[in-house]
């Protein structure tokens, strides 16, 4: 019993003497191949996120900026042209439009999850 004991207090003692000249040969200034290839990849790693950061600033922030313009801008053109068309009363109501064969669980139960009033229009002495 004792003598497991005094190995137990002493095999992490023992270990780090083991593990001193290892970590002393890895921790030299010497120049060897390992620190010069570690020297490579951080200079390699800087250079590669200087180019990331500037290709993120100057073209992705005006590419977003241009994508919006356009977006806008065909927004516009959109309500422009709709505001061409007859009110929502005068226009056809084909057969295939708002198909109902049962009521809606919510609302009245004749307007779609998605409705809107603005845009759609059903016409219900025609259904």
């Amino acid at each position: 019993m004792f003598g497991a004991r005094q190995f137990a207090r002493s095999a992490p003692r023992f270990a780090a003497q083991l593990r001193a000249p290892a970590q002393r040969r890895l921790l030299t200034t010497g120049e060897n191949e390992f620190v010069k290839e570690r020297q490579h990849i951080k200079e390699h790693a800087k250079g590669t996120t200087e180019l990331w950061k500037k290709i993120s600033i100057y073209a992705v922030i005006p590419a977003l900026g241009l994508a919006g313009a356009n977006a806008w801008y065909l927004w516009n053109a959109h309500w422009d042209h709709w505001n061409h068309l007859p009110p929502l009363e005068e226009r056809t109501e084909y057969p295939y439009q708002n198909i109902r064969s049962k009521n809606y669980q919510w609302g009245e139960g004749d307007k779609t999850l998605f409705w809107n009033e603005s845009v759609n229009y059903h016409r219900k002495d025609k259904a």
